[in-house]
């Protein structure tokens, strides 16, 4: 999609090709002022292209394994499910791999009142080798899940106020490679609920944050991150201006 205020609304974009084929994109977006309401992305590695410029997705649901939603767009998520499947056995989940090349781009990923689960699949292979569990809700999952990993130096995701689930390894994050962008990117976590949301033993990198603050997190709210109070009500679709509705 390139064309400028492209709008998808109760439609599905599926990639069929199953994790042996690799990358293999549903749904690759350009389109500034772009809105996705009520649509799924299924796929397995990087499933949504959020490419480039302004997107909102509202109660979506993108399904995928190794950096399912990634790219350079200046995106906000609300009220989406986002659904790790199961990947080769070698890999890793990881939801996001945002690409922020420089620190004055206004781009990065926010998800807000969002689900992080994990897909049936995934659920059945950890019903498979329940007998591993140690008790902690992770062990029992045959892949480590994580919210994201630096595709670029200032790579820059936020999650907040949403449910992320046991799936989703204690530490949160994952490296890409050694210490690459870990003092540059900006990832940060605001009150976040269920098994996997606890921030005790999170990463430790300089550019990790536990958000405290309500001002920290506005800034990426819809009004302020893709300004879209300017936008989006000649759309029609429904969406959170701030923290709260």
């Amino acid at each position: 999609v390139n064309g400028k205020g492209f709008i998808a609304r109760d439609l599905t974009f599926e990639n069929t090709a199953g994790p042996a084929k690799h990358q293999a994109v549903a749904l690759r977006c350009d389109s500034d002022l772009s809105v996705f309401y009520r649509c799924a992305f299924e796929g397995y590695q990087d499933t949504l292209y959020a490419h480039s410029l302004r997107q909102f997705y509202r109660e979506c649901r993108v399904t995928g394994t190794v950096d399912f939603v990634f790219g350079n767009a200046a995106a906000v998520f609300q009220g989406c499910l986002l659904l790790a499947r199961l990947p080769l056995p070698a890999q890793k989940n990881s939801v996001t791999a945002q690409g922020r090349l420089d620190a004055n781009m206004t781009t990065g990923f926010a998800f807000q009142f969002c689900n992080v689960s994990a897909h049936d699949e995934l659920l059945a292979a950890a019903a498979g080798s329940a007998g591993n569990d140690t008790g902690n809700g992770t062990a029992a999952f045959p892949t480590q899940t994580y919210l994201g990993r630096p595709w670029k130096q200032y790579s820059r995701v936020v999650f907040m106020q949403s449910y992320i689930g046991g799936v989703v390894r204690p530490e949160g994050w994952l490296a890409w490679d050694g210490e690459f962008a870990l003092d540059t990117l900006y990832y940060g976590e605001y009150m976040n609920t269920g098994p996997g949301a606890g921030v005790g033993a999170r990463v430790r990198w300089p550019g990790f944050h536990v958000m405290t603050s309500p001002a920290e997190a506005g800034n990426f709210t819809v009004a302020q991150f893709i300004e879209g109070n300017m936008w989006l009500p000649p759309t029609g679709v429904k969406y959170t201006a701030g923290l709260t509705s």
